[in-house]
């Protein structure tokens, strides 16, 4: 069984686990050296979309002139041009939903006033989906924590009847961290993550189910944007 990483504040989900950690403060810790420079840029441009009573995460990325924000569909389920509060450790804008994706699980967020500290990752598509072993990173927001940054690898594959292959990632991941752009090594984009393995009502935090990059058509995920703005900015052209 899978279980979406639905994006509920973790306090609800986590029950007696909340009054042992409500009155932590995880430090927003910044970039080391031993941190490699796909995971620093990843890191740099991963936001915290909040909806409703609780969050996601995302990525920031960069296409062309405009900055968008890649999640999952689950996490921005509202109508398009829904607005979204997004958080990244040091500004928050406020973002549009312009394309969605339920099939998939996969949504864009776009932001009319861009973020200053960081404009976000180019626009990098992996061609093809990932083989078992590629090794991976991602930053999120899970549960009441602050931003965070994961290793891992694609685990193997399995396969929706409707939504076609899905990769299984080998790592972490909990209630918060979903719509968490996932890179591999080299710096592509591979994947969004949108749930997790539970068996016999047990979370497997350590098996992420993620939809690959592959079924996202940047182009086509902007028409709606394209069509309606009066200004057309150049990734539109």
């Amino acid at each position: 069984m899978r279980l979406l990483f639905a994006a509920v504040a973790s306090f609800f989900l986590m029950g007696a686990t909340t009054t042992k950690t409500q009155n932590y403060k995880t430090e927003p810790i910044e970039v080391s050296s031993s941190m490699t420079s796909v995971e620093e840029k990843a890191r740099k441009a991963s936001v915290k979309i909040l909806s409703g009573d609780g969050h996601g995460s995302g990525g920031l990325v960069r296409y062309k002139d405009v900055q968008l924000v890649l999640t999952a569909q689950h996490v921005t389920d509202g109508t398009l041009g829904t607005p979204y509060m997004v958080r990244s450790m040091h500004e928050n804008r406020v973002a549009v939903l312009i394309y969605a994706d339920p099939l998939h699980d996969i949504a864009i967020l776009y932001l009319p006033t861009k973020f200053e500290h960081s404009k976000g990752n180019k626009w990098n598509p992996a061609e093809t989906i990932s083989e078992v072993g590629t090794q991976i990173t991602y930053s999120g927001y899970p549960s009441w924590h602050n931003l965070m940054t994961f290793r891992g690898y694609v685990a193997g594959y399995e396969t929706d009847p409707h939504a076609g292959v899905q990769m299984l990632l080998n790592t972490y991941g909990w209630f918060g961290c979903s719509g968490s752009l996932i890179y591999s090594a080299e710096g592509e984009m591979i994947g969004i993550l949108w749930g997790v393995d539970i068996q016999r009502g047990a979370v497997q935090e350590n098996m992420i189910w993620v939809a690959p990059i592959q079924n996202l058509d940047i182009k086509l995920a902007l028409k709606t944007l394209c069509d309606n703005i009066g200004d057309k900015p150049r990734a539109c052209r």
